[in-house]
């Protein structure tokens, strides 16, 4: 569908993108890149890595870690931004109705902008991980305490927060609705409800719709790509789509980059939100080589998020999923991603000299003439 007219532009995109160009700047200096006449040395880190494409590179986690030297250090070397793996959830931020706790998140944000990262913003509105309080409420009293926290959390982050998934996981498999609280007391209409807020709470953040088990071509991919076409054609506030990607070696990801060049030629951004990939060795390396390939080759793909980066901390205790050891050392998929990153085009077709242009937009969204939605 078109996505040309004369309304305003998309009111998040260009700062978020802006601040990976200014996230690149810094990773790049700070890991040895060095350009000459125009070219540059291969990245030595994740982050910068991916920064040369004008993409981010980031991870999941914990604040309540980033007092163990190994794992902030870590951290620090390797990506250019962070999301909270659970502190910024509802449980988390709204214990109790009205009464929020924003230490961990406060803590996640500091450090992040100490260390020139990114930040996402996970998850404003998920059936799981709801407080106790919130299962009890029914009808008009469950819709207004949901616009209630995500005002509460959205505003309170305001400006902090280059992307929120505001709603998480509201599919089933076969592309209909899951039938959660939410859906049965608030009917079809809540997810546009809750962007809808977001938009006003936090009205320069990228806003995403986020999910599993949609890397591929499938009918819960189909179900979400019906909800954003119908988004976009009504001026619902949504600018991205995540990927969580929760893989093992032998996933079928036959129709990956296809299914994310869709969803990107609609006018959304792409996000790779939540990777982790169960396996070892050189089965592991190729299937995380796929995804980043996948992620570099699409143009509206922003960037890639892993879900934590040391085994040692894996919410998949009995896998082996991420790319540093339980002692922070790297695994040969480490390698792969790093070899898919700084195999990617620079960014740079004439908008910058640096390496760091926002170039994976499509043209519209480079030149300020996309407008699916309003300001």
């Amino acid at each position: 569908m078109s996505l040309t007219s004369s309304s305003p532009t998309p009111r998040g995109r260009r700062r978020v993108r802006a601040s990976v160009a200014a996230v690149a700047t810094v990773g790049l200096a700070a890991t040895g890149v060095i350009a000459f006449s125009g070219t540059a040395r291969a990245a030595d880190t994740l982050g910068a890595a991916a920064a040369e494409s004008g993409r981010y590179f980031g991870t999941a986690i914990g604040p309540h870690l980033l007092g163990e030297a190994d794992y902030a250090a870590t951290l620090n070397q390797e990506f250019n931004s962070v999301v909270a793996e659970n502190d910024m959830k509802w449980d988390a931020t709204e214990p109790s109705q009205g009464q929020f706790n924003f230490s961990g998140g406060d803590r996640l944000v500091e450090h992040a902008q100490s260390q020139g990262m990114e930040v996402r913003g996970h998850t404003l509105v998920w059936h799981a991980q709801q407080p106790g309080w919130v299962q009890g409420l029914t009808g008009d009293s469950l819709r207004q305490a949901m616009l209630d926290h995500i005002d509460g959390v959205a505003g309170h982050f305001a400006g902090q927060i280059d992307s929120w998934d505001v709603v998480n996981e509201a599919f089933e498999w076969d592309g209909s609705r899951r039938q959660s609280n939410l859906q049965q007391q608030l009917g079809d209409g809540w997810i546009e409800e809750a962007f809808r807020a977001a938009d006003a709470a936090d009205p320069d953040a990228t806003l995403c719709y986020n999910d599993y088990g949609t890397d591929g071509i499938n009918a819960k991919s189909d179900g979400i790509y019906r909800m954003v076409e119908d988004f976009l054609a009504r001026g619902v506030p949504i600018d991205c789509v995540g990927f969580q990607s929760h893989l093992d070696s032998n996933s079928d990801l036959s129709s990956y980059q296809q299914n994310l060049q869709r969803f990107a030629d609609l006018g959304v951004e792409v996000q790779i939100t939540e990777l982790d990939i169960g396996g070892s060795g050189s089965a592991q390396a190729n299937a995380y080589r796929t995804v980043t390939e996948a992620c570099v080759a699409v143009q509206g793909c922003a960037g890639i998020t892993i879900w934590g980066f040391t085994d040692k901390y894996s919410w998949r205790a009995d896998d082996t999923p991420l790319l540093f050891d339980t002692n922070y050392q790297k695994k040969e998929a480490y390698g792969a991603v790093l070899d898919a990153l700084n195999a990617a085009a620079p960014a740079g077709d004439g908008d910058q000299e640096d390496g760091t242009a926002s170039s994976y937009l499509p043209a519209a969204w480079r030149e300020g003439t996309s407008t699916h939605r309003a300001t």
